[in-house]
């Protein structure tokens, strides 16, 4: 299960001063050459930050691998025959460095310049911090080039290094340029370390083992004797292990690092957004996993619970609640709505649809506070009867127990189905969209921290991870029922995946009939609301069908033009595809969410009100009606199309069960002769 760090990345609202370290595997390209098009990206991005007003320091790996292949280029073409046939000695390292540093630094030198921003090259040995001047000096100088917009780039001097096997020691102060970097932020007081590999980031095992997983946020006590590590890098001196330990080095002296991949586009970017991009090091990341880990069983055990201590409480207590939680979302309506406008920023960046991030959380708390002065729907009388004298059975309304509910986006379908569960007494496991993440965070925070103790707290889990689903699915012996809402395919995929009861529409097919004698203002008023109003809806129509008079009358080509006029793309069945001349809909669905007649025929519409099947049918009104809050049920935890159980919108009656009640006086049956029934009805008296 996913921790709390991901959530922990808003330190980078703070950062200044960036140190980015580029290992050799990003420099170069797999035949030793510079890989230029990777370095023009990196110093794009670096630009970027410059202009924001980030201070940028860069610690570049690549002279020693692009001096070798350097070399070996020029005894290549300077060598006989013969001379290639003798054993090939290894070229110095320390002469490789010497000729790669030129070439390296000419590279930023020129890339950089065509962005217009200038460059320094900044030379150093594990001995010159060994004397206190050098190092206040360098940070003076740094100082005055960061104050100047100028990036400084580092690296170790490779030619010059006293150690007797600078590729292999590990001894003294670094001993290669992942503890160089670390080194440099301690030094230069940076604010953010980012170490950039050739992979995404650290993997409990091998990246290229198909069993690997990204570890997103690294705990010490728990990840430092379950990693496996792979091969060292391909060409640098350093590989997974050194970035490892540099990065639990400086992230214990309070400097957050993060590894990730040279290679993604935009990653230096989406890092300081607060994106969940590679591995982050921290010195709090104990802090922010349980010291035991709950398990999906257990937070469904937990919701189990905590529901049934919320049964026990008293109508009034369950009410307070809601008020409480309503009370709550609007005076911390301003931190809400920081988290929400983040969500949308990265959905936008990330470029998702439009409709999945343009939902606004509004009139949030008004629902809540209409759901809560609804007559308690716990515990009604349904049916009263008397069964015999003395022996009184009561059918009464129940909690179903523990929902499942998985939702796609929307932050606000969050606080409608959690003020839903608490009105009928059940607890509630939700899962998100990631779209919406840090809005889901902060609803369901806000929400839990208004739930008594009396209660519980974990009334509401929060599922953060869509691993998470196959393993809630699996628990039928705890999870009552299951809504999903969202798309065909994720309520297809959920239906075939469990053995617990599934409530939700697949296509949510929704059709618009006007009929010959309909008016005809009045049918465009309709289509036009049906279709445009919010077509990410599931209630909005999809489907218009239009009698074969109204052809003739010229009205369907005036809705056409219409539409189209509203940016809506036009599919026609064989007939229609033909009249308009627009494209052949590859596929006509009937799912039956959602059906409307628009006609003055009264005849007619009773006939369609009778014989159309479908969970929700409307005479003269546009299918966007077909929504729980407009019902007047407070909110809604989603539409159903299947027969049983709940149809159409479900509000808080959907959520519910029923039970026997029978009250006695010591009788018992003996075969039916020790008592006399009456089977009197009793629920109108």
């Amino acid at each position: 299960m996913e921790n709390n760090a991901d959530s922990c990345r808003d330190f980078v609202k703070d950062v200044k001063r960036i140190i980015i370290k580029v290992g050799t595997a990003v420099v170069t390209r797999q035949d030793g050459r510079l890989a230029v098009g990777k370095l023009g990206a990196l110093c794009e991005q670096i630009k970027e930050l410059n202009i924001l007003g980030y201070e940028v320091i860069l610690v570049s790996s690549g002279a020693v691998g692009l001096g070798r292949q350097r070399l070996r280029y020029r005894k290549l073409i300077h060598s006989s025959f013969a001379d290639l046939q003798k054993p090939q000695v290894e070229l110095d390292g320390k002469a490789c460095a010497a000729v790669g540093q030129s070439s390296l630094m000419a590279t930023y030198d020129d890339l950089f310049s065509q962005l217009d921003v200038t460059s320094a090259q900044l030379l150093v040995t594990d001995n010159d911090f060994r004397d206190k001047d050098f190092r206040k000096q360098l940070s003076e100088t740094v100082k005055s080039l960061l104050a100047l917009k100028v990036i400084p780039i580092f690296n170790e001097n490779d030619a010059v290094s006293t150690r007797k096997a600078p590729y292999e020691d590990s001894s003294g102060i670094f001993w290669d340029n992942d503890s160089l970097s670390a080194l440099l932020a301690l030094e230069l007081k940076a604010d953010l370390l980012i170490l950039l590999s050739d992979v995404d980031g650290l993997y409990n095992g091998p990246p290229s083992d198909p069993h690997s997983k990204l570890i997103h946020t690294y705990i010490k006590e728990k990840h430092q004797n379950e990693i496996t590590f792979g091969d060292k890098s391909r060409v640098g001196r350093g590989g997974m292990t050194a970035k490892v330990k540099a990065s639990v080095h400086a992230a214990d002296a309070g400097i957050p690092v993060i590894i990730t991949s040279g290679n993604a586009a935009e990653n230096l970017t989406k890092i300081l957004q607060g994106q969940r991009i590679g591995t982050l090091f921290h010195k709090d990341a104990h802090k922010w996993v349980p010291s035991k880990e709950v398990d999906v069983r257990e937070m469904a055990v937990a919701a189990r619970d905590c529901s049934r201590r919320l049964q026990a409480v008293s109508s009034e207590e369950r009410k307070q609640i809601l008020l409480n939680i309503a009370d709550a979302l609007e005076s911390r309506q301003k931190e809400i709505k920081i988290e929400n406008e983040a969500d949308v920023a990265a959905a936008q960046e990330a470029g998702y649809e439009k409709s999945l991030v343009a939902r606004l959380i509004a009139g949030l708390a008004n629902n809540i506070r209409i759901i809560a002065n609804m007559e308690d729907p716990i515990g009604r009388v349904l049916k009263r009867t008397e069964l015999a004298e003395g022996l009184i059975l009561e059918k009464t309304s129940s909690p179903l127990g523990v929902l499942l509910i998985v939702f796609e986006s929307r932050p606000d379908a969050l606080v409608q189905i959690a003020s839903l569960a608490i009105r009928s007494g059940n607890g509630l496991l939700l899962k998100g969209g990631k779209e919406a993440k840090r809005s889901n965070a902060i609803l369901h925070k806000v929400i839990t921290e208004a739930i008594p103790d009396t209660v519980g707290s974990k009334l509401i889990g929060l599922v953060t991870t869509r691993a998470e689903i196959p393993e809630l699915l699996k628990l039928d012996d705890v999870i009552d029922l299951v809504i999903p809402r969202g798309s065909n395919k994720l309520v297809s995929d959920i239906k075939s995946s469990t053995k617990i009861p599934v409530l939700g529409h697949a296509d949510g097919i929704c059709h618009v009939y006007v009929d010959k004698s309909a008016n005809l203002e009045m049918a465009r008023q309709i289509v036009l609301d049906a279709k445009t109003d919010y077509p990410a809806g599931c209630n909005a129509m999809e489907t218009l069908l239009v009698h074969k008079d109204l052809v003739e009358k010229g009205w369907l080509n005036s809705i056409t033009v219409d539409l189209r006029s509203e940016g809506v793309t036009l599919y026609g069945g064989q007939k229609a595809s033909s009249l308009l001349n627009i494209p052949l809909a590859r596929s006509l669905h009937h799912d039956a969410h959602t059906d409307s007649i628009v006609t003055e025929d009264h005849e007619v519409a009773d006939v369609f009100l009778r014989r159309v099947d479908s969970a929700a049918v409307f005479h003269n009104a546009s299918t966007r009606f077909s929504d729980g809050a407009r019902f007047g049920l407070g909110a809604e935890v989603g539409i159903s199309t299947s027969r049983i159980h709940a149809r159409g919108p479900v509000g808080v009656d959907g959520l519910l069960t029923t039970r026997w009640i029978l009250k006695g006086s010591g009788q018992v049956v003996d075969g039916d002769k020790a008592v006399s029934y009456t089977h009197r009805d009793l629920t109108t008296t």
